[in-house]
């Protein structure tokens, strides 16, 4: 049984950590608990090699446990990996591929790389239970400001709601509970409201603001309505300011920490931020083995990664 000790600082995680069989043994607690399944046959028989492998009875192929998780094929080692998750995970608004490259000593590139594959387990299957009770829903857009560009490379007719150069979020926030985000085409209700019904509990109390792409929400919940451009922003419990919220945080953390992200790679970024929301009453070491538990059938490749369609 995997017994977790807890740790709130880098030096504290090295001491846990000393060293890459530390790193495995710990990896190998998380996700076998001691009962090793192989990768390619779950009901095969396992024997135990030199050097941290397995074989595979039934197929005759080899593993580790970094076979079939975002780890595999690397080669950085797991304590740097550890290093990385601990500083990504406990920083509030991430960190740069630039300063992590400097901060563990690898290249850029791969430190940009190593963080789109932690961001990859950051999408956890523990934060995608249906919402209920009292459920905030807002959207936001993503992009640059146009009164920051040139006049000569300003899009008319972009503000507000637009979406001609930037890319619209949906969110639902649960209060004293979870949020959803998710990165949508547009925010007209023939895409809100499937969203919607998929993520909250039907008959759950919804506030939203007066956005025509929520009307509708009345035939399956209590729907509220703060009335923005009336200059309403709070109306006894009817109001959107715990999901602004969330998404005040998460532009401060683009704008700031990534300057840029792109429209491919961007509900990574929007996963990133809510699982750090997510677990904003976890522990330091409670989270790192949450996300650590979830690196399994998340291999991540490069060519899969660059490719834009």
């Amino acid at each position: 049984m995997l017994q977790v000790t807890e740790f709130s600082s880098i030096i504290e995680l090295l001491n846990k950590f000393p060293d890459e069989q530390s790193c495995i043994n710990h990896l190998e607690a998380m996700r076998w608990d001691g009962v090793v399944i192989s990768p390619f046959d779950e009901t095969s028989k396992v024997y135990k090699c030199k050097g941290n492998k397995y074989k595979c009875k039934n197929t005759g192929k080899y593993f580790n446990v970094r076979t079939g998780t975002i780890f595999e094929d690397t080669k950085v080692p797991l304590q740097k990996w550890f290093m990385a998750l601990y500083i990504f995970s406990s920083h509030k608004k991430g960190i740069s591929s630039h300063q992590l490259a400097r901060d563990i000593s690898i290249t850029q590139k791969s430190a940009w790389f190593l963080l789109m594959r932690l961001r990859h387990a950051f999408d956890h299957p523990a934060f995608k239970q249906v919402l209920g009770n009292v459920v905030e829903v807002d959207e936001t857009y993503i992009g640059g400001n146009e009164k920051n560009k040139h006049m000569n490379k300003r899009t008319k007719g972009n503000q507000g709601r637009s979406a001609k150069t930037k890319t619209p979020v949906v969110g639902m926030l649960e209060r004293e509970g979870n949020v959803i985000a998710k990165v949508v085409e547009d925010t007209k209700k023939r895409t809100l409201e499937p969203i919607v019904m998929q993520n909250i509990q039907e008959g759950a109390q919804v506030m939203t603001d007066e956005w025509a792409g929520y009307t509708g929400l009345h035939k399956k919940y209590e729907h509220n309505i703060i009335h923005h451009s009336g200059n309403e922003y709070v109306n006894g419990m009817t109001h959107t300011q715990g999901i602004e919220g969330f998404w005040s945080h998460l532009k401060r953390g683009i704008d700031g920490i990534y300057h840029w992200v792109s429209v491919p790679h961007l509900q990574s970024y929007v996963d990133e931020f809510a699982l750090r929301f997510n677990t904003r009453k976890f522990t330091t070491a409670t989270r790192f083995d949450l996300i650590l538990g979830n690196v399994a059938g998340k291999r991540l490749k490069y060519q899969t990664l660059i490719k834009h369609d």
